[in-house]
């Protein structure tokens, strides 16, 4: 079972047991599925659905990084259940060793030595990864192996 139908059986489920915060989080998850659906005027295999709720998660951290700032306890909250939705959601993370091992030897095969290789290194690895780890981690673990 793909996950756009897992996302859509998981809001029939929450529908059926009132859980509201499950019901919007994923109903808005459908809704942005959908609208790069209509701009690309393709369906979305499953790894393009697992970077966009990779996105999403993204997004809500960065709105607890601002609640935070705000001091409001109450948008905290309803962020980190947002998120604890959408996880459900993504394939087992990457261990930081399997990630780091896999980088050493995109390093390895690309020769790369500077962090002005990092390109080459990155169209190598993401592949490999497979939206088992964030983005943002990949690049600083790349970052961090080719500066030493």
């Amino acid at each position: 079972m793909d996950i756009k139908t897992k996302i859509n059986e998981s809001v029939k489920d929450a529908m059926k047991s009132g859980d509201e915060v499950r019901k919007r989080t994923l109903r808005m998850v459908l809704a942005a599925i959908k609208q790069v659906e209509v701009d690309k005027r393709a369906t979305l295999d499953d790894l393009a659905v697992t970077a966009l709720i990779q996105k999403e998660i993204k997004n809500r951290r960065e709105a607890i990084e601002e609640a935070k700032k705000a001091n409001r306890p109450d948008l905290i909250a309803e962020n980190e259940a947002e998120i604890k939705v959408l996880e459900v959601f993504l394939p087992k993370a990457m261990p930081t060793e399997e990630l780091r091992a896999l980088v050493q030897a995109a390093i390895a095969e690309t020769g790369a030595a500077a962090p002005g290789d990092m390109g080459k290194v990155m169209k190598i690895v993401m592949p490999k990864v497979a939206g088992r780890a964030p983005n943002d981690m990949i690049s600083s673990t790349v970052k961090e192996m080719l500066t030493k």
